[in-house]
């Protein structure tokens, strides 16, 4: 692989300040340059090459490829709007921060907060991530805005909270309350939801194709869909169809497939004397 690869000394024992690194702030600078930034481990400053193996060449269309546990790296690719990084490993809290373009893979786990505040660019995830993912942060009103995060196995409670725009998709299951306070955007969860999908939202569109243990007495419950369209992707049904969050006069869907959830078989009563 062309780029540059950092890999770890040692394992990390309190939190580092990773926010550096990153496609975006590296690009362009020396291979002196690069092993001589700072970083904050704990309460002390640190220099890039005290704590990694620094190899490759530095190209202006870079490649980050770092290698080790990274649980307790924090910030890694913040504010990224180009190239690629490479994380062969796990990843630790606010990954992907007000990233806005450019991709960044992790072939292990990831904290909580991936893409908090993105705006563009792509991360993929292996394995699990933890809570609010392409959310925005406590006391903040901003949820991610583009972009899209893909998560092959689970993730944590609060999906997309104040989500605005971009797509999250979850090919395990997902903890509770997905979309809460969602404005726009896409969450296709393919395996089970702990519950509350959608609260407090506006708009945008959930897909549940997994269990959900029920639907908020806030939604409407409006039809019956034999299959609902995510991206490009024509994902087959049947899907019961609700609108709400009613609370917030919203206008969000909330698609839910029939066949996992039998429980939820009364609300034809409702639908019927809709129609």
């Amino acid at each position: 692989m062309s780029g540059l690869i950092l890999t770890l000394k040692r394992e990390l024992k309190v939190p580092l300040d990773a926010s550096i690194i990153s496609p975006t702030n590296l690009a362009g600078k020396t291979m002196d340059e690069v092993k001589n930034l700072e970083l904050w481990e704990g309460n002390k400053k640190v220099k890039i090459n005290e704590i990694f193996h620094v190899e490759g060449e530095n190209k202006e269309d870079l490649t980050i490829k770092l290698v080790g546990d990274f649980s307790k790296a924090r910030g890694l690719g913040f504010k990224m709007s180009e190239g690629k990084l490479i994380i062969d490993g796990n990843a630790g809290l606010r990954l992907g921060e007000k990233m806005n373009g450019g991709l960044i893979k992790v072939n292990g786990n990831a904290g909580s907060w991936v893409g908090s505040e993105m705006t563009g660019g792509i991360i993929e995830i292996e394995g699990n991530a933890g809570d609010f993912i392409g959310a925005g942060y406590r006391g903040g009103r901003k949820g991610m805005k583009g972009g899209k995060i893909i998560v092959k196995g689970n993730c944590g409670a609060e999906a997309g909270a104040w989500m605005i725009n971009g797509i999250i998709k979850v090919y395990g299951n997902a903890g509770i309350f997905p979309g809460i306070h969602m404005k726009g955007g896409t969450i296709f969860i393919k395996g089970n939801c702990e519950g509350r999908a959608g609260a407090e939202m506006k708009d945008g569109k959930i897909v549940i194709l997994g269990f959900l243990p029920s639907v908020l007495p806030s939604f409407d419950i409006d039809d019956i869909k034999d299959s609902v369209k995510v991206e490009e992707e024509k994902i087959s049904g049947p899907f019961y169809l609700f609108t709400g969050d009613l609370n917030e006069d919203g206008i969000g869907k909330l698609y839910v497939s029939i066949n996992s959830n039998p429980q939820l078989k009364f609300w034809e009563e409702f639908l019927e004397r809709v129609i």
